[in-house]
């Protein structure tokens, strides 16, 4: 349970970047891919490619997790003990910076999320909704301010767990909030539009266009 003395201060939020370590293993999973759809597609011919739906839910075989985007923030919470019956006060201020990944699961989509036009050559993909992880603290790099006439280290220590608890509590808020969650969409979609509208053109498929949406949002078709 928190302390109800607990008060976490939500700042602007700081800046935020794409989870660029993620790009290089997907596009050379997609380079591997596309590859070996090319050599079936040389051994059997133009005239059977198969079917769409299995060459994209091929992409996602054993995959688990893709981490789309991650948010770079710095919460700013603060706590209160109070000792020996209210005669001894303290407080602690703490800004700890935080990383948080936005994640799709892929192990989610199936054929199911998956609706194919032939006459068109449009793909529609079906999306789970973005997952935020565990906020991972960089307490190395956080700063503290210690306000109270006599702080015991037992009274420190609580302070301390008090705020990194409410810094991942507020670093969830955070990375939940529309504009973050909006660029992660973006960033997810994208991914997704190569993933699969690559391997499909390599196959044979000619000019396919990969539609992307998420629970919830109308259909684009």
């Amino acid at each position: 349970m928190v302390d109800p003395n607990l008060t976490p201060t939500a700042p602007p939020v700081a800046a935020v970047r794409p989870a660029r370590a993620s790009a290089l293993p997907w596009l050379l999973f997609i380079v591997a891919f596309a590859g070996a759809i090319w050599l079936a597609w040389r051994a059997f011919g133009p005239q059977d490619i198969g079917d769409p739906l299995a060459t994209s839910i091929a992409s996602f075989e054993k995959q688990n997790r893709l981490t789309v985007f991650s948010a770079q923030l710095a919460p700013v919470v603060s706590s209160d003990d109070s000792r020996m019956f209210g005669l001894v006060q303290s407080k602690q201020v703490a800004v700890i910076p935080a990383r948080v990944d936005s994640t799709l699961d892929l192990s989610a989509v199936g054929k199911d999320r998956l609706a194919w036009n032939a006459q068109t050559k449009v793909l529609v993909v079906n999306l789970p909704q973005i997952g935020v992880g565990k906020p991972n603290l960089d307490e190395a790099r956080a700063q503290y301010l210690r306000e109270g006439v006599w702080i015991t280290r037992e009274a420190q220590d609580k302070l301390t767990r008090d705020n990194t608890r409410l810094a991942e509590r507020l670093a969830v808020e955070q990375a939940g909030n529309p504009v973050l969650l909006g660029l992660a969409r973006g960033a997810a979609r994208e991914a997704i539009k190569q993933n699969l509208g690559i391997p499909l053109q390599v196959a044979g498929y000619g000019d396919v266009k990969v539609m992307v949406k998420f629970d919830g949002e109308p259909n684009p078709m």
